[in-house]
């Protein structure tokens, strides 16, 4: 090779030969980043940002939302969301003979998704960055891999020890499921490549062959899967969770998300319904849903002022029918009462237990201590109206009215249906002759058209009557 003088006393030999050992270095550290081939001194460079820590992402609306963009308000709020890595941002640079002792040159920038709206500017930059002689392609590599070009940008601050990122975009709405399905799936590839020692067996094993908890405890599948059998099987879901002695002492449980990748579908149902059954037994609220095609347990609504009529209102998950937890009907609001034939039968019951006893106390919180001592108030008043139409009133026996008597003959006339009846005993009488009913004898309103009481010493007879 002919000897030609770069800058004086450099060679293209020697530029040549820089040029592959900063290369060589950066395949062997980020080989998955970079892409030579043989495009006559053209490097790719694939970088995607892994941010040193957990960050808030917010992403912006254009601040124009005038009619001329038709931008609904969801497309112009802004989304938010916790991330930890962001797509690739590529770079396309042609690397001239001369280099490191010239520029390179970066031919485009592009953010995959186009999450980063400053790819020219960042171009820019990142070309001041470039000192004579100096190997730049790892510096550029590590400011985008890190994140640190965000700042450049004033994207990226510290709020309350909180890394926060904002990114201005023209659809949020669309953009943030693009950016956290791509963080996932950067955490799920990262996990599974690495190898995690099992809490349990102690193994180290490949994070394909593991489970990653909430908790961000893991363990393999194998002793995760045997151990939350077992707990399914006899009935002690409360221990279905993270085995880390600190996520059992605070009682941490696994979600059905979770339960669903280690053990199979019936075991999933039977471990649903065990939760259920937990649920209606420490919830004293709990009642099930009266539909016979369901059953299912309806706990009451939450932030509902105690003794209002709401209180009553149940609303089954299961197949959404609303109805009252008192008289099991379909929701009749909460200002119109239940049946007082309904609600008899429940207020027995309570009026039977002692006073003070544990049963009174669960149905009180079932059913709300206010709405029960007005059911029962209403159950008294209503059987004190019955004893006194009992004793005081008769019934017409054929609009049922009921018909209090002041003074006057047993021979009664209906206001409402004009029927004739007897006061005494109820029993109807001839329209065209009612009297006959108190005339006949052996009859046993017979002589008591009228009703005399017999008052001691009503009439004392004067002294020497007798004599007159």
């Amino acid at each position: 090779m002919p000897f030609t003088s770069v800058d004086g006393d450099r060679s293209l030999e020697e530029c040549i030969s820089l040029q592959q050992q900063e290369l060589e270095v950066l395949d062997s550290i980020y080989p998955e980043c970079i892409y030579r081939g043989n495009m006559n001194g053209i490097v790719k460079l694939e970088i995607p940002v892994e941010l040193p820590e957990t960050a808030t992402l917010i992403i912006d609306g254009p601040n124009d939302a005038s009619p001329a963009h038709a931008l609904s308000p969801e497309t112009v709020s802004p989304q938010t969301a916790s991330i930890s890595t962001l797509p690739p941002v590529l770079l396309e640079i042609l690397l001239p003979a001369s280099y490191p002792f010239c520029s390179p040159e970066i031919l485009s920038v592009h953010a995959t998704h186009s999450w980063f709206p400053f790819t020219s500017a960042l171009q820019r930059k990142l070309l001041e960055m470039w000192q004579t002689g100096e190997e730049i392609l790892y510096t550029w590599l590590e400011c985008i891999r890190t994140g640190e070009f965000l700042d450049m940008f004033e994207l990226s601050s510290a709020a309350s020890g909180e890394r926060v990122i904002r990114i201005p975009h023209a659809a949020p709405h669309l953009l943030l499921p693009l950016l956290t399905a791509y963080d996932k799936s950067t955490q799920l590839k990262t996990f599974c490549q690495n190898s995690y020692e099992c809490q349990i067996c102690l193994s180290s094993i490949k994070g394909a062959r593991c489970i990653l908890l909430s908790c961000s405890h893991v363990f393999c599948r194998a002793c995760l899967e045997n151990f939350w059998k077992l707990c399914i099987a006899e009935g002690d879901i409360g221990r279905v969770g993270c085995p880390d002695p600190q996520c059992v002492k605070a009682l941490s449980e696994a979600n059905e998300e979770e339960v669903r990748r280690v053990v199979t579908d019936e075991e999933v149902r039977r471990w649903k319904w065990l939760r259920e059954k937990r649920m209606v037994e420490k919830d004293p609220t709990v009642v099930h849903c009266p539909m016979s095609f369901c059953q299912h347990p309806v706990p009451k609504a939450p932030n509902v002022e105690e003794g209002s009529g709401w209180e009553r209102l149940r609303t089954c998950p299961q197949c959404s029918y609303s109805f009252c937890s008192y008289c099991k009907r379909t929701w009749h609001g909460p200002h119109t009462d239940c049946p007082i034939s309904v609600t008899e039968t429940f207020v027995r019951e309570y009026l039977a237990l002692p006073e003070d006893s544990p049963e009174r106390a669960v149905m009180e919180r079932r059913y709300g201590a206010k709405n029960i001592r007005r059911l029962v108030e209403r159950y008294e008043e209503e059987r004190a109206n019955e004893r006194w139409l009992e004793h005081s009133t008769t019934e017409c026996p054929t609009c049922n009215v009921h018909v209090e008597k002041s003074f006057g003959c047993n021979h009664m006339t209906c206001a409402k249906c004009r029927e004739h009846f007897c006061y005494r005993c109820g029993e109807r009488l001839q329209a065209s002759n009612p009297y006959v009913h108190f005339s006949t004898p052996g009859k046993r309103c017979f002589s008591k058209l009228f009703d005399f009481e017999n008052i001691d010493d009503e009439w004392q007879p004067m002294e020497g009557f007798d004599a007159i």
